[in-house]
C-alpha cells in the first residue's frame, strides 16, 4: 500500500522538464533527483517527501526516450505516478526501473495538489483520503507487478538468476 501527498501537473509534461537536458551527463539517481521538475516546478525538490504521488493529465513523459526522467522521479521519493495517459516509452522505462504508473481519468479529475492518496497497486484501488473518494485503475498483470515489486527489470532478473543457482 502506497500513501502520499499529490504533486499535480497538466498535460504533455515532457522529459525535458522532468529532468532538463543540461543534467543528462549525470547518472547518479540522487543527483538527478536534486533537479527533478525544476523547469516546471522550482520548489518541487523542497516539497516532495518520500512516498508522495505525482499526478498529471495526459501524455505524461512525452519527448525523448531517456531513462533519466523516471529515474529522477523515483529517486526524488515519488512512489507512484497517476495520469490519464503516459507516453509509451516513458511507461516502459518507468516499469523497467520499478516506478509504478497508473492510468485513471476519474481520480485525476477529482484530485487536487496536496490531497492525500492511498494506492493499492495489487487491486488498482486509489483512495483520496482528503475527499473520502475511491477510484479504480486497472491493476498490473502479474508479470509486470513482479517487475515493479522487485525494483525493476534488472533487479527482477538478478533475483531470478540467484534463485536458479540456489
Amino acid at each position: 500500500m502506497l500513501k502520499g501527498k499529490v504533486h499535480k501537473y497538466g498535460a504533455n509534461v515532457d522529459t525535458d522538464v522532468i529532468i532538463p537536458a543540461r543534467y543528462l551527463n549525470v547518472s547518479d539517481p540522487a543527483e538527478l533527483a536534486k533537479h527533478c521538475m525544476e523547469d516546471i516546478d522550482k520548489d518541487f525538490v523542497n516539497k516532495v517527501q518520500s512516498g508522495d504521488i505525482m499526478m498529471a493529465t495526459t501524455n505524461f513523459g512525452c519527448g525523448s526516450s531517456r531513462e533519466h526522467a523516471p529515474l529522477a522521479i523515483k529517486a526524488s521519493g515519488i512512489s507512484c505516478i497517476i495520469a490519464k495517459s503516459f507516453a509509451r516509452i516513458f511507461f516502459r522505462n518507468a516499469i523497467n526501473i520499478g516506478l509504478p504508473l497508473l492510468e485513471c481519468d476519474n481520480v485525476v479529475d477529482e484530485t487536487e495538489a496536496g490531497d492525500l492518496l492511498e494506492v493499492d497497486l495489487s487491486s488498482g484501488k486509489i483512495r483520496n483520503l482528503t475527499k473520502d473518494m475511491v477510484f479504480t485503475a486497472k491493476p498490473y498483470p502479474d508479470f509486470m507487478a513482479e517487475l515493479i515489486a522487485a525494483g525493476g527489470l534488472i533487479e527482477h532478473t538478478k533475483k531470478r538468476l540467484a534463485s536458479r543457482r540456489s
